[in-house]
């Protein structure tokens, strides 16, 4: 096996809201923000049955990786980013989290003790680390936590989330959680910083192209997209996986063209989560209009 091995678990691309990924090395397995979620209403219309299907498949697969994993790191308080009902999947596991009680919004802390408290994981857990800003030492293996960054553009309602440098035995590898681009200029600054280390792989949350001018004003999607050009230009990964938000645009390729010949042109390979682990593109939240009219009739 190589001496860090990342795996994408659920992600947009492959059927549900997640950006669920496993990073293997020779000192144990890493799990980052191990969960799934669906949207409540989509084109004013609930989930449909593939895509529940479809969210049960992906959360028996982040569990199973849960149990799998030595340590395990929730960025943020989103249900896509971990498991919230069943805390004894926790047990004994190392915690790396968001710290639950500064730079978090409100209903983030109040998840945050929910989880923590209230279903008693801190207590089961083998170890909980607050992450922000932080850097944690595994035999060979380093775990670096930025500072909070800003769930999309700076001041934004949904809160901030961490990003994550793994290294293990000369290899690196970056996630940035929901950075959506990234918007924050912060997190740029951070991802080039770290861009030294040379990763092989960033796994990032793109930004939300569907919801531009609509829930978020155009200005702040376009500059998660400049913020995606800056990090593949300054950064240079050999491999960069855009998923989450992103993919919940069907014509998501229409909006990054510019970025994918600027990635090409830099020998950056572009690829979803799906792409990236070999199967085919499964957006089924951007095609859950189309899924209801395949239905047929009910008799009555």
């Amino acid at each position: 096996m190589p001496d860090l091995k990342v795996r994408i678990i659920a992600s947009d691309s492959m059927g549900v809201r997640s950006l669920a990924t496993v990073v293997e090395t020779d000192e144990g397995v890493v799990g980052i923000d191990l969960g799934a979620s669906l949207a409540p209403r989509r084109y004013s219309l609930p989930p449909h049955p593939v895509e529940l299907k479809q969210l049960e498949e992906s959360l028996d697969h982040a569990k199973k990786w849960i149990l799998e994993s030595d340590i395990v790191v929730i960025t943020h308080y989103h249900y896509d980013h971990y498991i919230r009902d069943e805390p004894e999947l926790y047990n004994g596991k190392i915690l790396i989290i968001k710290d639950p009680k500064h730079n978090i919004n409100r209903s983030q802390a109040i998840r945050s003790y929910v989880f923590l408290k209230k279903l008693g994981v801190e207590q089961i857990a083998k170890e909980v680390l607050i992450g922000d800003g932080n850097r944690f030492k595994f035999g060979k293996l380093s775990i670096t936590v930025s500072s909070p960054v800003w769930h999309g553009y700076p001041g934004t309602r949904v809160g901030r989330v961490l990003m994550l440098l793994v290294e293990c035995c000369g290899e690196s590898m970056i996630f940035t959680s929901d950075v959506q681009g990234p918007a924050d200029p912060e997190a740029v600054e951070i991802l080039s910083r770290w861009g030294e280390k040379r990763p092989s792989i960033i796994v990032l949350g793109g930004p939300p192209t569907y919801f531009a001018g609509f829930k978020v004003p155009l200005k702040h999607v376009e500059a998660g997209l400049r913020g995606m050009e800056e990090v593949i230009r300054r950064v240079r990964p050999e491999v960069l996986v855009v998923d989450h938000h992103l993919l919940r645009d069907r014509d998501y390729l229409e909006k990054i063209s510019h970025i994918v010949k600027v990635a090409k042109s830099m020998n950056v390979r572009l690829l979803t989560g799906a792409e990236y682990m070999g199967r085919p593109l499964n957006q089924l939240e951007a095609m859950r209009r189309e899924l209801w009219r395949g239905e047929p009739e009910k008799e009555e």
